[in-house]
């Protein structure tokens, strides 16, 4: 049974979500540091959205209309080949991303284009994922200005499986931070991160926004020794202050890769994370963030 357990384990895959915005580059790079890293098969997903390229036009509505009838038929037959030119494009798109991915060494590529909802073609997918990458920006952006995905939120609090969240530019990963508030629920993130492969190895900041205090302390060493299975330095670290400004100057500071958060509890890092500033949060970050769930 545990050799079993183990195989499925061996097989989930990482999945990089492709679409036509100035992050996809950058998704294929990180997705291949992700799969090489944790040696992990990789799968080039493209959802080719169900409201913008309908499969099928529904006219029913409009039935009846006399004259105007083959006006409609014409805009059915337009829709079919726009839908039909969107999918040849996507199919370009995964050809394109594999071929960069091949580039970077990664041996073992699916493509897999759906039409669809991107939830919810993650949600079909989750069994078999061990990570999900995406850019920070998505196509279907409404503001370009903006730095957040327009169905990321929905993904974040729909997808039970760790994000990795990139900008539009690759730097290797070499060093991550966690920010940890001692709940219940801070410390199922670090189990989370302790159950994944997905910073194995990477130097790790462990960090609490707070009073330093002796029951603090107590808190992040026992988090330390669950991280302990990542066979990985471990930084122990309580900031003053605001949150938000707390975290990020930190990671300035000392020069950190990538943000590890946890979207679970209701913690003041939660509401940070998840909560009202979590747009804001997105639309500045610069460095990649991986998201537990």
């Amino acid at each position: 049974m545990q050799n079993t357990t183990k195989n499925i384990q061996d097989r989930l895959q990482v999945v990089a979500c492709i679409d036509g915005s100035p992050a996809a580059p950058a998704v294929c790079d990180y997705a291949a540091w992700a799969s090489k890293h944790m040696d992990s098969p990789l799968t080039l997903l493209h959802v080719l959205d169900q409201e913008r390229y309908p499969s099928e036009p529904d006219l029913a509505g409009n039935i009846g209309l006399g004259s105007r009838e083959q006006l409609l038929d014409e805009l059915a037959q337009l829709d079919r080949k726009r839908a039909k030119l969107a999918l040849e494009h996507g199919d370009h798109m995964l050809d394109e991303a594999a071929r960069r991915l091949e580039n970077a060494g990664v041996g073992e590529i699916k493509k897999r284009q759906r039409h669809g909802d991107l939830t919810e073609s993650l949600l079909a997918l989750e069994d078999e994922t061990r990570l999900i990458v995406m850019g920070l920006q998505g196509e279907s952006s409404s503001d370009r200005g903006s730095r957040i995905g327009s169905q990321l939120e929905t993904i974040i609090r729909s997808v039970h499986r760790p994000i990795l969240l990139v900008p539009e530019t690759y730097s290797t990963p070499s060093t991550a931070m966690l920010a940890f508030d001692g709940s219940a629920t801070a410390f199922k993130g670090v189990e989370l991160l302790a159950g994944s492969p997905v910073l194995k190895g990477v130097p790790l900041h462990l960090v609490m926004v707070g009073a330093d205090t002796a029951e603090h302390r107590g808190q992040l060493e026992k988090a330390k020794q669950m991280l302990e299975v990542l066979d990985t330095e471990i930084t122990l670290t309580i900031l003053s202050g605001d949150v938000e400004q707390a975290l990020h100057k930190y990671q300035e500071e000392q020069n950190i890769d990538i943000m590890v958060m946890g979207a679970y509890g209701h913690s003041r890092i939660r509401q940070f994370f998840v909560g009202s500033t979590t747009t804001n949060m997105l639309r500045t970050a610069e460095k990649p963030l991986v998201i537990l769930r």
